[in-house]
């Protein structure tokens, strides 16, 4: 049986809103409370400066969690910081598997923050209480796992403290990635150093105070996580904090002999101590074993949320709570306003319009309805800015850990030999051509000297092209496509035009597909003599000397002084 004295003395500081929190009052108060536009119920859970109470959006009837966080406690502890990154990251996500943010109320003494409500517990838990899971479960799991934590980094965001206890359950089984205190901002060219996090949980370069970029930390947690479902322990664990960070440095652990080959394989890719070696979440994509039963929805199509969708029939749902016309409606959802109550209805009935579906999001519809961004990612093409010794437990032996805020090395006691870093260092590397001119006008000659080169182009937003030349009978194997990126840096001070090879994108990415692929069968159709080794061969070299062709007459053309 699990040792409840033992769990309870743990010093968990999370305050997750879920039901299965260490410390719960469960008990409704005798006059329930309002805030904003809605009634506060009972405790859900209580952490070190805040506490969960499941509240109901007075309009809509639907039920949210509310982080009520005291503004005395959180100056005494200096947990400023974190707050501010977790509301402001979430506010910027939109996705089935993490954790979603409504929107915050500020009063003189509180900051309230409503979440949605989420009903089945920590996965911690959920392993402790099962022990290791089934394939198929953990598979399903480690997917929206994975899904989620792409989301994040495509916009920017690396999480750094992923674990079981701050991925939450929903009443139909499927996670929600949670507790973005410790999550940073990336950005392009800039390096991390800040070692934070659980230690059980953190790459080598985390707690040896290295640089690191961002998402390859993400995914060595997430290897973790995978080990943690498959076997129901830790790979690294060790109560001795020193002997354990020799253990993570070393890559030290044992895959137990019940584990699949491809199931270990994919472990140890993601485990690899050089983060240069480690798998990438693309790479984690391609095995057979993650794309097996694997929803679409998870992994839409490039392009396919790239629009706003409203839900015509939740715009009426909210005409019809809220007596105001769909004009008023869908003028909300356009404007760049969190705070908005006829946004805040909107989503909320959306969000529990999908939660009643029997499984997860069955058609990229749903999952498009349940991940619309902010309505600041559509803004016009002039206002874009540029974004580049573990407890035995009856069920596991999985230990609760507890996450590490960022931390210099002499706030670390024994341990600070450990985790010490050089300062805060900062390296930046840069390709590409600079430029001290406005956005809009790099833009605007690069277009230019494209068409006086005569390429073919896909402008995927204002600020990225892929581009390539033009389609050529006598060589129909050339497909080689030039991804043409516009950063800012220096503090917004410079713009940095970058070029990178992106022969992998399909023919059609651009126009005329068809008529390229009539022209490679007729080629094949000429030639089926050649010999396939050899073409890989050629087309290899063919790309490599292509893409520095199409870089180097479009900077020439660039470069030329015209009047």
């Amino acid at each position: 049986m699990l040792d409840n004295s033992l769990k309870m003395t743990e010093n968990h500081n999370h305050s997750h809103h879920s039901t299965e929190n260490t410390k719960k009052d469960v008990s409704a108060p005798a006059n329930n409370l309002k805030i904003g536009n809605y009634i506060l119920n009972e405790t859900l859970g209580c952490g070190t400066f805040a506490k969960v109470k499941r509240a109901e959006h007075q309009q809509t009837g639907h039920q949210v969690a509310i982080k009520v966080l005291n503004r005395q406690k959180i100056s005494n502890l200096e947990v400023a910081g974190k707050i501010r990154r977790e509301i402001q990251n979430l506010k910027l996500f939109r996705h089935p598997h993490i954790i979603k943010m409504y929107e915050v109320i500020n009063t003189s003494t509180d900051i309230f923050m409503v979440m949605e409500y989420v009903s089945g517990g920590e996965l911690f838990d959920y392993i402790v209480k099962k022990g290791r899971l089934e394939v198929g479960e953990s598979r399903k799991f480690f997917q929206q796992i994975i899904s989620g934590v792409d989301y994040c980094h495509r916009h920017m965001v690396v999480h750094r403290d992923l674990k079981p206890e701050n991925l939450l359950l929903d009443q139909r089984g499927n996670v929600k990635i949670a507790d973005f205190g410790l999550s940073n901002m990336m950005k392009d060219g800039d390096f991390l150093d800040t070692s934070c996090g659980s230690p059980n949980y953190a790459a080598p370069e985390v707690i040896s105070g290295k640089l690191y970029a961002g998402p390859e930390v993400d995914v060595w947690s997430c290897g973790v996580i995978l080990f943690a479902l498959l076997c129901g322990t830790l790979p690294f664990d060790d109560p001795h904090v020193p002997a354990l960070f020799r253990k993570i440095k070393e890559g030290i652990f044992t895959v137990p002999s019940f584990i699949t080959r491809d199931c270990s394989a994919i472990i140890h890719h993601m485990l690899q101590v050089d983060p240069i070696a480690r798998a990438t979440i693309a790479q984690i994509k391609d095995y057979a074993w993650f794309k097996e039963e694997l929803p679409e929805y998870l992994f839409p199509r490039p392009g396919s949320l790239d629009v706003l969708v409203i839900d015509e029939e939740v715009v009426s749902l909210v005409c019809m709570k809220l007596k105001c016309t769909e004009q008023d409606v869908i003028q909300a959802l356009e404007v760049d306003d969190q705070s908005n109550p006829l946004r805040i209805a909107y989503n909320l009935i959306v969000d529990n319009k999908i939660s009643k579906h029997i499984g997860p999001p069955n058609s990229i519809d749903d999952f498009v309805y349940s991940s619309t961004p902010p309505a600041s990612s559509w803004k016009d093409f002039e206002n874009l800015k540029i974004s580049p010794g573990g407890m035995t437990f009856s069920g596991a032996n999985l230990p609760r850990t507890n996450s590490t805020p960022p931390v210099t090395p002499h706030k670390l006691g024994g341990v600070a030999n450990e985790m010490s870093f050089e300062g805060s260092r900062k390296k930046r590397w840069r390709l590409g051509i600079r430029s001290d001119s406005t956005p809009c006008n790099i833009m605007n000659e690069v277009f230019k000297a494209m068409k006086r080169c005569g390429f073919e182009w896909k402008i995927i937003n204002p600020f990225l092209v892929i581009a390539r030349m033009p389609f050529d009978k006598e060589a129909p194997l050339r497909q080689v496509k030039v991804c043409i990126r516009l950063y800012e840096v220096d503090n917004k001070k410079t713009c940095l035009l970058d070029f990178q090879n992106v022969s992998s994108f399909k023919d059609s990415d651009l126009n005329n597909t068809h008529k390229i692929v009539t022209e490679l069968e007729n080629h094949r159709n000429r030639n089926p003599s050649a010999s396939s080794e050899d073409s890989a061969t050629d087309r290899e070299n063919h790309e490599i000397l292509e893409f520095f062709e199409i870089c180097g007459r479009l900077i020439a053309e660039l470069s030329q002084e015209r009047p």
